[in-house]
């Protein structure tokens, strides 16, 4: 099983960590478990052109986002992720394919093709754009017996972290969730994906340590289905 524990990350100087200002305990199985016990699932979100559509497509989308809305009965957060496009790869592959021509007109075509992509991008800000909906859920939710909630409210992370029951249990409790979402929000176009551990670790990482280019997770959405063992 692959997971990120706080825990086994290295400490810095004088056996001090930056993880304590971190919220997130661990990512386990697809899931992010915050120190307080929470779960939180991101889900990565397709976009829609609305000025492209017609009056009647963007009332309809307007009426079906407004019914996912009004259908929520736990908070959800949208999360936005702009960073500038990275062409420097692109360049060396051309580079390389410039190399390799052996027509000299072919070569020089695509040497004036990545001069034209390199002056372009020095001029221009490319942004590339991820959207996510993280989707929480806390074990203080379930409905238990008065200690069993005063014993999650006193220490939630080993309620969640120590007992594997619990944590099936709270994820099942999760992916529900992630299902009304996903189900909701598809009526209106968009695809959706939740992330696995890998890609969580990821995203975190590059959240946490900024850069002026995008190192975000590529994947075709258009193409991948939510799909659970």
């Amino acid at each position: 099983m692959e997971f990120l524990h706080a825990k086994s990350l290295t400490q810095g100087e004088g056996g001090k960590s930056t993880l304590k200002y971190v919220d997130v305990a661990e990512i386990r199985d697809g899931v992010i478990v915050l120190r307080s016990g929470a779960l939180r699932a991101i889900l990565l979100v397709s976009s829609v052109n609305f000025d492209l559509k017609s009056s009647q497509e963007q009332d309809a989308i307007i009426a079906q986002y407004q019914n996912f809305l009004n259908s929520l009965d736990f908070p959800v957060q949208i999360i936005i992720s702009s960073r500038k496009f990275n062409v420097d790869p692109y360049l060396e592959f051309l580079g390389e394919k410039e190399k390799q021509q052996r027509n000299d007109l072919l070569r020089l075509q695509t040497a004036e093709y990545r001069l034209f992509i390199k002056e372009l991008t020095d001029v221009s800000n490319i942004m590339s754009k991820f959207f996510y909906v993280a989707v929480p859920f806390s074990p203080v939710e379930t409905k238990r017996g008065m200690l069993d909630k005063i014993s999650a409210l006193v220490n939630p992370r080993q309620a969640v972290t120590e007992k594997r029951e619990q944590f099936e249990t709270y994820k099942n409790q999760l992916w529900q969730r992630v299902d009304h979402v996903a189900a909701a929000l598809s009526g209106i176009g968009i695809n959706l994906t939740p992330l696995e551990t890998e890609d969580l670790i990821e995203l975190l990482y590059n959240s946490y340590n900024p850069s002026p280019f995008k190192n975000a997770i590529i994947k075709d959405i258009a193409k991948t289905e939510i799909e659970r063992a």
